[in-house]
Parts: C-alpha cells; sequence; structure tokens
C-alpha cells in the first residue's frame, strides 16, 4: 500500500474541508467506466427488456451476445444505480459456461448491493467466491467493511474484518498491516475516531503498529475537532520509537488550522502560533515542510484577511526551494482581492502565469468578485474578454454566475446576453439568478422562457424561484401565462417524482 496523503488542497478551498482519504489501497481499487459500445447496447437492452418473473437470458439470447469479463464489469457500470437488475445479470452471467466473472465483478456487484444496504446478500456472494475459488478474496471483504462503516454498521464492519482472516489463507505481514490501516482509515474518516482507537489498543498484541495507523488516528482526532487527543496519539507515537512524517504532521497542521475562529483577533493569533509551533516542531525532527504545509497556512491567512503574513509566507515557502501550485497561488491571491488589494493580486497573477502555473476559474472569480463589490463593469469585463482570448483557463459556472448576478443587478443586459451565450450547461444557480433578474424588472415574457427552458431541461425550481414568477405574473394580470406554465409543469412533473409534490402553491390574492 503505497504512502501519501491525497494532496490536502487540491483546491483553494480543501484546506478547511476533510481530508477524504489519507492512503491508496491498491487492492480496493473498482474498475472505471470506459467508452465502450457494446456495454453501452447491453445496457439498455437489460434495462429496457428486464422482467422480474422471466429468465433475462431470453433478451439476450436474442440479440446474440457474448459476454467477456470486461463487458460485464462495464455493463454494471451503467446499470449500478439499479441493483435489482444489476443482481439479475450478474447471476445470468454467472450461469453462462464460458463462466465471464473475474473477481473485479465481484467486487463490483459486491459494492452495488452494500450501497443500498443489501449487505445479506452481499455476504453471500463472497461465501460464494470462496466456493468458486475466485481470489482475491480480501478486496470483496474490505469493500464489504468500507460500505458498513459509511452506513454507521460499524461493529458489524469489525466483525467482518476479522471474520476475512477465515476465508484468507497465506497472507503475509505487509497485506495484514495494509488492511488494518484501511480499516483505521475508513473509520477515521467517516467520524468514528474512537471505534478505530478501541480496536487499536484491543488488538494491540497482534498488529504491529506504524507510521500510517498512527496517522490515520491523528487524522480523525482531528476531524472531530479533538486536537488534544491528535497531539496525545503523536506523543505516544514518538515514545514507541515510530518517527512520524510530513504526512502526520500536515494531517496535525490541518487539524489545528481547519476549524479556526476567524474572530475575534486573539482566536486568529493563537491558531497562527500553534500553526507555527507545529512547523518549528518538524524542523527540530528534520522534516522539511512541502507545498501541502505551507498551502494549509497560506489558507488560514486568506481567510483571516491578512495579505501581508500571506506574502511573505508566499516568500518563505519560494526560498525554501518548494515551487507554489495552483492552490496555493490562489489562496494568497484571494486575500489580497478581499483586502482591496487588485493590483497586487495583478502581480502576483502575472508571476504564477510566467512561472508555468495555470491560474484555474477559482482564481479568476476573485477578482470577479471584487469588481462585483466594486460595481466595476469595466474591470470584470475586460478580464472576462481576456480570459476568453488568452484560452489558458476556462469559466466555471461559478464564474459566469457571478458575473450573471453582477450584469444583471447594474441593468447591463446586452452583457448577460453574451455571458448567457458562452455558458455551456447552465445550472440551476445560473437559471435562477437570471429569471429573478427578469422578474425583477418585470420582463415576463424572456422569464417564462427561461423557466420553462430550465423545467424541460430536467431542473426543478426552487420554491422561491416558483413563487416570484408566480406572484408577478399575478399582480401583472397574467394569470392565462401562469396557467399554461403551470400545465407545462404538470407535463414534465413525472421528471422531478416526489420533490414535486412540495411545490402546491396556494391561490395568490392581490
Amino acid at each position: 500500500m503505497a504512502v501519501g496523503i491525497r494532496c490536502l488542497l487540491q483546491s483553494p478551498t480543501m484546506a478547511s474541508s476533510n481530508c477524504v482519504r489519507l492512503f491508496s489501497t491498491q487492492n480496493v481499487i473498482l474498475p472505471k467506466l470506459e467508452t465502450s459500445n457494446d456495454a453501452e447496447l447491453l445496457s439498455e437492452i437489460v434495462l429496457t427488456h428486464h422482467n422480474p418473473f422471466h429468465a433475462m437470458e431470453s433478451s439476450l439470447q436474442l440479440h446474440g451476445i457474448t459476454l467477456s469479463p470486461h463487458l460485464v464489469n462495464q455493463t454494471l457500470l451503467r446499470i449500478q444505480h439499479s441493483s435489482k437488475i444489476s443482481l439479475a445479470f450478474f447471476h445470468y452471467s454467472n450461469s453462462l459456461p464460458s463462466n465471464s466473472l473475474s473477481a473485479s465483478s465481484y467486487n463490483l456487484i459486491i459494492d452495488i448491493l452494500s450501497k443500498v444496504r443489501q449487505f445479506d446478500v452481499a455476504w453471500q456472494l463472497i461465501v460464494q467466491m470462496d466456493q468458486n475459488g475466485v481470489v482475491p478474496i480480501s478486496s470483496a471483504f474490505l469493500i464489504l467493511v468500507r460500505r458498513l462503516i459509511a452506513a454507521g454498521l460499524t461493529r458489524q464492519a469489525i466483525r467482518a474484518f476479522q471474520d476475512m482472516k477465515c476465508f484468507v489463507e497465506n497472507s503475509d505481514d505487509e497485506d495484514d498491516d495494509a488492511n488494518v490501516c484501511f480499516l483505521l482509515d475508513t473509520l477515521c474518516k467517516y467520524g468514528y475516531v474512537r471505534v478505530a482507537v478501541e480496536f487499536f489498543n484491543k488488538n494491540k498484541h497482534e498488529i504491529r503498529p506504524n507510521v500510517k495507523m498512527y496517522t490515520s488516528l491523528i487524522y480523525g482526532w482531528c476531524k472531530i475537532n479533538r486536537i488534544d487527543m491528535a497531539e496525545r496519539f503523536l506523543g505516544d507515537m514518538v515514545e514507541r520509537g515510530i518517527e512520524p512524517n510530513v504526512v502526520t504532521y500536515n494531517v496535525l497542521l490541518n487539524g489545528v488550522c481547519r476549524r479556526a475562529s476567524l474572530h475575534p483577533d486573539e482566536r486568529i493569533e493563537r491558531t497562527i502560533r500553534n500553526a507555527e509551533k507545529v512547523f518549528d516542531e518538524m524542523q527540530m525532527r528534520g522534516i522539511e515542510p512541502d507545498v501541502t504545509s505551507f498551502s494549509i497556512v497560506l489558507h488560514v491567512y486568506s481567510r483571516a484577511h491578512k495579505p501581508q503574513l500571506s506574502l511573505d509566507k508566499l516568500n518563505a515557502m519560494k526560498e525554501n526551494g518548494i515551487s507554489p501550485t495552483v492552490a496555493t497561488y490562489t489562496s494568497v491571491v484571494k486575500c489580497l482581492c478581499s483586502c482591496g488589494m487588485l493590483e497586487d493580486g495583478e502581480v502576483l497573477l502575472g508571476e504564477m502565469v510566467s512561472n508555468g502555473v495555470s491560474p484555474c476559474a477559482e482564481t479568476y472569480n476573485c477578482f470577479f468578485k471584487e469588481y462585483r463589490g466594486r460595481k466595476d463593469t469595466d474591470g470584470a469585463l475586460n478580464l472576462y474578454r481576456k480570459m476568453k482570448e488568452d484560452g489558458v483557463c476556462v469559466p466555471s459556472n461559478h464564474t459566469y454566475n457571478i458575473l450573471l448576478g453582477m450584469f444583471m443587478k447594474l441593468g447591463r443586459m446586452e452583457i448577460v446576453k453574451e455571458i448567457w451565450n458562452d455558458i455551456k450547461g447552465p445550472d440551476l444557480d445560473s437559471y435562477t439568478l437570471l429569471i429573478h433578474g427578469l422578474c425583477e424588472k418585470q420582463k415576463w415574457k424572456e422569464a417564462c422562457q427561461f423557466f420553462v427552458e430550465m423545467i424541460e431541461r430536467g431542473l426543478l425550481p426552487q420554491k422561491v424561484t416558483f413563487e416570484t414568477l408566480y406572484k408577478g405574473l399575478i399582480q401583472s394580470d397574467k394569470l392565462r401565462t401562469w396557467r399554461r406554465l403551470k400545465k407545462k409543469l404538470d407535463e414534465e412533473s413525472i421528471t422531478f417524482g416526489s420533490e414535486f409534490q412540495n411545490y402546491d402553491l396556494k391561490p395568490y390574492r392581490r
């Protein structure tokens, strides 16, 4: 099992979010969706012609389809949201003389069933794997364990983990350690650090504690904001002669900074001191902070609106020979822009590009938000058009929504139209901003057109959008228009299912 934290800062906001997985575990990787015309055809046939009272093979045999392990996996991935049909297809594949099922097929169907809590059936399939001699069986157990933990069934998960020993023979010490790391990591990921610690303490005589296990437990305590316990486990780790690494300290550093309160100033100052203390301890142990370490702290400085501290830390990072990433730069740019230092932000953006680091949409959004606050339409429009011309970064939907809201509010409808035409796939927020803006300007015809388009795209309008358009049309004596819209929505209601029932409006009185 390869050590390595999945970057705590894959995006500028990730420093304050959960570090989802500390280690990659190769033996539980499931098949990925790939392009396959045969699988597309097969999944369509299965979903369209499946009859629970008749054998599935009738429709498949009529089309003369020959199954291979790869085709089975790709088809399961396409029908995984229908667990009953997936299981029927799996059983049919297993009944063929060619026996087109592999260990990955079992893993996939066990994961599909466990997602919908059909754990008994998943258990039966693991037993079937053992009877048919399908190996490796440990990956199927780990998938089941992960899904049990995700469902909150931690005791059952630990029993399943312990039962794995009865099915897996000749496992070496390295595999056993990797499996224990997986269990502790998964428990801590879902917030069950106390259960993880209990398992760890009860099985100390069998477990060979290592840096990965302790790092998972430290992460678990940080996740529930028990930094004191995280520091205690770090001390216990050192006492046992197990040297922490940069991943361990990054986890602790992220825990110290992740839920830092920004007010009053004394709290943020305390957080900064605690973060620097972690840095000092790392260097005392001869562990050099990496890009993740600096990025975590920079994100806190950005949230606290400390531009000079951000620039100083960025310079210290470069002096240590560490190249800033897009997330690192974006944190500093965000801090500068939010403090009104647009010119300094632009200089840093230029430095970023000259160093070969391509800015992301979030980097540009820092500028757009400040332009919005200043009502600087020229600055925002110039940057937007330059962004499109350079082609370095594609605007995100959030970028478009910032600009839509800004220009809509300022009445620049010609620019709104330009931006809307640039959006490849408007989302719920895009339509909501546009429809509300049109309603405010009493452009009822355009608002209704986009409302219908929104419904036809399968986006259920928010209740406030529903009510705003309804009241506006009634007050403007456009009751007939509203009735036509309501009829259209009723026709499309099957798309939205039970959610649509919450949008039953009472008659509006003027």
